[in-house]
């Protein structure tokens, strides 16, 4: 940046031509994940390389967003309105567009360090550019691959808040920990032209945290024209993700903190939590009835509860996802962190609350503290233990009338003059929530933007490093905040040793990526009282036939065998940490598919990880697809466990659509179930009067042809099955 930073445009294209010049004809460029991307800024640096093939143009990012799009004709026409509606003008990014073609040009590379997950198996320039780094490392290889452009969205504050400021937004993730490194280079003089570039986006949510930075941080700025930010709708959570779901919420602890991601096992889990928040009775009926607290009650008891949250929780999350919003209005997310380890270890143990007063004093000296430095008091200060106009110099606190009090605790009169002469009132500058990044539905978007700023400081952006390491001078005080840390992901597959596969297939293949996966699994294990939970559904279909997710070996793992922790599947819970290899092959065959038992404790025997007279226990044998949707049954019929609870952006008829065209997808997917099903759809496909504002939903109304005629009697027949079920 320059005296006179930042230079203000009106177009993506001048913004472009100056950043050439300034940096030269080869561009590293550094984007953040999801929805910071400025996809218009971006489109442009990409047509100039498609122009200018002297340019060259590596683009470094991760989550590029695709408005969801069908694949055959009948998925068209059900998506192709709802995008319009509900995307209206986000501008898709040219780059996906050109590696899709397969038309990117020579000099032109993206470089993703984590995909839309299984979007790109079969692309050879993303599979080939795909970047295996830990979030937390993605600023330092970018930094090595020469990057000298970084380029986001920003917003700009509402009326009367932080004049004169920019917030990073949805992203302080990556930026955050990239700024001080290029700082730093520049006040050392380097050679090499960087530009840093923001796009002010009109509705992206002003935060606070590590994203808040003053205008002059930019080189460049450029107004967005008014394009929509991706927006995901909430999708339907399948009965399988809420019974996995139930199971994780029975291990998060009250008083401690979450880690959650995105989808619908997100907003199973958050579902979950606030039937036990509000619900508590008929919560532990649930448990009780579907088995999980007598199969895990010891675990419950030591590492989780069923009670309500009392002292709630707090959020340190990769991705603020919209569940958290959920759990705040519902009263979970209420765990206060202050940037203090001394005063935070107190409040957390009882000791002090955030009222300030002699009794917050006593505490710290009843905690070993007798005396102050200069650091502890500036510490103090920042979290509202002393009021703003008091100094301290050499040991001694000065007051505004010039009183000079010993910072010393030790002795009681002096700690009462302190407190009569020195003291705030409450403490401050507490956060419910530390994320890196976020994207959600359009409400989601809402939500933060119309919170008071009080409360949306409290869900702080900050820099990955900050959020996914421990290491650092900030240990002490990430231990303090992140106690009873639950570390909740997903993963694809766990073999019979506790090895989790999460990002890659056994060719190499990337489906995903790491992420920040293996950060928080490390981390579960480097920190005090904290767990890492994997879950999984135990099985998969594809093309009609059914496999297990949980296998005796495979090619390819993210998190090795030795880092193994809590995995949860629809049928339970499973504590591998500290398990010898048979314990660890017995809890898996508990919370895995029955038909797929057999076959795995015969491997496992094989291995000699099993005697050869061992036999499945009879509570495991129960774990079907039948027996779980009897568990669950009744608690349906009242109500719980909805597909939808937090709403959507689906109308009623789509709603019912996207179940039909499910249903059709899962009967066709064998060949022998293609030739019932079209069977079924000739003989007893017409149309009722029920299902036609359905079809002209579809723009099937009527037939124009003999396609769209085949058509209608396939959706009609799955149409009715759903309208009959429900």
């Amino acid at each position: 940046m320059t005296a006179a930073a930042p230079l203000r445009f009106m177009g993506p294209d001048e913004c472009v031509e100056a950043t050439l010049n300034r940096v030269g004809k080869h561009v590293v460029l550094g984007l953040p994940v999801a929805i910071g991307k400025p996809n218009t800024l971006v489109n442009a640096f990409v047509a100039r390389a498609v122009a200018d093939p002297n340019v060259r143009l590596t683009i470094v990012t991760a989550l590029s967003l695709r408005v969801p799009r069908g694949r055959s004709d009948l998925e068209r026409r059900f998506i192709e309105p709802f995008t319009r509606r509900v995307f209206g003008n986000y501008p898709e990014l040219e780059y996906l567009r050109l590696i899709e073609r397969q038309q990117l040009p020579a000099n032109i590379e993206v470089l993703e360090f984590y995909m839309e997950p299984g979007a790109w198996l079969s692309n050879e320039h993303l599979q080939q550019h795909y970047l295996s780094s830990n979030y937390t490392h993605v600023a330092r290889d970018a930094l090595r691959r020469g990057l000298n452009v970084i380029a986001q969205l920003v917003a700009a504050p509402p009326a009367d808040e932080a004049p004169g400021l920019l917030s990073l937004g949805s992203n302080a993730d990556m930026t955050a920990d990239l700024l001080p490194l290029i700082a730093a280079r520049r006040a050392a003089g380097s050679s090499k032209p960087f530009a840093l570039i923001g796009q002010v986006h009109r509705d992206l949510p002003f935060m606070y945290g590590d994203a808040l930075v003053t205008a002059d941080t930019f080189d460049f700025l450029v107004q967005d024209p008014g394009t929509t930010l991706f927006s995901p709708p909430n999708m339907p959570i399948p009965p399988t993700e809420h019974a996995i779901a139930l199971n994780v919420s029975t291990l998060i602890r009250d008083g401690g903190t979450l880690q959650l991601g995105i989808g619908e096992l997100g907003d199973g889990i958050c579902y979950s939590l606030q039937l036990r928040q509000k619900q508590p009775a008929l919560y532990r009926e649930v448990l009780e009835s579907t088995g999980t607290l007598a199969r895990h009650r010891r675990l419950i008891e030591s590492e989780g509860g069923t009670a309500p949250f009392e002292r709630g929780l707090y959020g340190c999350t990769e991705m603020l996802a919209d569940g958290f919003l959920d759990l705040y209005r519902s009263g979970i997310l209420k765990r206060r962190v202050y940037p203090s380890a001394k005063l935070q270890r107190l409040i957390d143990d009882g000791h002090i609350d955030e009222r300030v007063s002699l009794h917050t004093l006593d505490a710290l000296v009843e905690a070993g503290m007798s005396r102050m430095s200069f650091a502890d008091f500036q510490e103090f200060r920042e979290v509202g233990l002393f009021r703003d106009d008091v100094e301290y110099d050499r040991g001694v606190l000065i007051t505004p009338d010039g009183q000079q009090l010993r910072a010393t605790f030790s002795d009681p009169e002096q700690r009462a003059q302190i407190a009569q002469h020195c003291l705030g009132e409450t403490l401050r500058n507490g956060v419910l929530a530390d994320a890196g990044f976020f994207f959600g539905p359009k409400g989601f978007y809402t939500g933060l933007r119309e919170l008071p700023a009080v409360q949306r400081k409290m869900f702080a952006m900050r820099g990955i490093s900050f959020v996914n390491e421990l290491y650092g001078h900030e240990w002490e005080l990430k231990c303090a905040q992140r106690r009873y840390a639950r570390f909740v992901n997903t993963t694809m597959m766990v073999t019979g040793l506790g090895a989790a596969v999460s990002d890659a297939l056994s060719d190499g293949r990337v489906v995903s990526g790491v992420g920040g996966q293996y950060n928080f699994v490390a981390m579960a294990h480097a920190l005090p009282e904290a767990r890492s939970i994997l879950c999984l559904r135990s099985t998969r279909t594809a093309s009609g036939v059914t496999s297990s997710n949980i296998v005796w070996s495979y090619g390819h793992c993210t998190v090795p065998r030795h880092l193994r922790d809590i995995v949860v599947t629809e049928y339970g819970i499973a504590d591998l940490r500290g398990r010898t290899d048979r314990e660890i092959v017995e809890a898996l065959v508990g919370i895995m598919d029955a038909r797929f038992q057999r076959a795995f404790v015969a491997d496992a025997q094989r291995a000699n990880k099993l005697p050869k007279d061992w036999r499945i226990p009879d509570a495991a044998r129960a774990n079907t697809p039948q027996q779980l949707a009897r568990k669950f049954a009744p608690w349906r019929e009242q109500g719980l466990f909805a597909e939808l609870p937090f709403g959507t952006d689906f109308t009623a008829e789509e709603i019912v659509l996207s179940k039909a065209l499910r249903s059709l997808q899962a009967s066709t997917q064998s060949w022998p179930g293609w030739m019932r099903t079209l069977l079924g759809a000739l003989l007893n496909g017409a149309p009722t009067p029920a299902v036609q504002p359905h079809l002209a939903r579809m723009g099937l109304a009527q037939a124009d042809s003999l396609s769209q005629a085949l058509q209608r009697r396939l959706l009609a027949t799955a149409l009715r099955k759903v309208l009959q079920t429900g």
